[in-house]
């Protein structure tokens, strides 16, 4: 039997707004994240699917409404401060540093979570515990084999990978994925999708992506965005038949 505490929403937003001068990205937004679903996150180019993420992960500030992380608000908080209360975020844009090793690129930003400042006194390689933090998150995104190899070297797919990586070593409660697909072939966006369901279990995910196939099939609950709004938020065969989303985004044929 499930407890209030467990069914009680682990992010959520009231009322949030983010305005660019007379522009309004997102208006009067409010939804809550449950724990351990998966929200595919929808709607047409300049809905604002992706400014409602940044004003989840504190990159977009707030012109009005509040965000709440575990009960707790957040809506000053840096990106940072968010990402140590258990928010991870990866980006529409790869977010890697090419030159250095795929471990290497992993032991950085475990070190970056591990501690607010390094002791000066002790290079990085001396510390264990990152390098097995960076071990561990090598092997639950299927890149055992490519620690030694410099990350801009990887395949698109894989850098995509090595990105949910960096978010994962924070080990976030909360998950935010914006287009983790992108720019991946249909050759291997299969086992794309098989990584995104792995990271998913036992955390809540917030995912944006255009490949509707996948939204569809994957996600627990759909929201749908137009104009800067919620439009329509269900589980997938609801929003499939709601006409609205329908004329708005998905077309009038199935």
């Amino acid at each position: 039997m499930s407890t209030a505490a467990e069914n009680s929403p682990v992010l959520r937003c009231e009322d949030i707004e983010v305005s660019y001068g007379a522009f309004k990205a997102v208006t009067n937004v409010s939804y809550q994240f449950k724990p351990g679903l998966l929200y595919g996150l929808i709607g047409p180019n300049g809905a604002g699917k992706t400014t409602l993420m940044n004003a989840l992960s504190g990159r977009a500030q707030l012109s009005n409404g509040r965000v709440f992380l575990n009960e707790e608000e957040i809506t000053g908080q840096s990106p940072h401060a968010r990402t140590w209360a258990g928010l991870g975020r990866s980006f529409q844009i790869t977010q890697i540093f090419a030159e250095m090793t795929v471990f290497e690129n992993l032991r950085l930003a475990a070190q970056a979570h591990r501690f607010r400042l390094q002791p000066f006194w002790r290079p990085v390689g001396k510390f264990k515990e990152i390098a097995d933090d960076a071990e561990r998150v090598l092997s639950e995104i299927g890149l055992e084999g490519f620690g030694h190899v410099n990350a801009g070297s990887l395949s698109h797919g894989d850098q995509r990978a090595l990105e949910i990586g960096l978010a994962l070593l924070s080990e976030p409660k909360v998950l935010l994925l914006d287009e983790p697909l992108a720019g991946v072939g249909h050759d291997v966006a299969e086992k794309a999708v098989e990584l995104i369901r792995k990271v998913s279990q036992g955390r809540t995910v917030l995912l944006i992506e255009h490949n509707m196939d996948v939204v569809m099939e994957i996600s627990d609950e759909i929201i749908v965005m137009l104009a800067g709004e919620i439009l329509a938020a269900g589980e997938a065969e609801t929003i499939k038949r709601d006409p609205r989303v329908r004329t708005a985004y998905l077309g009038e044929e199935e």
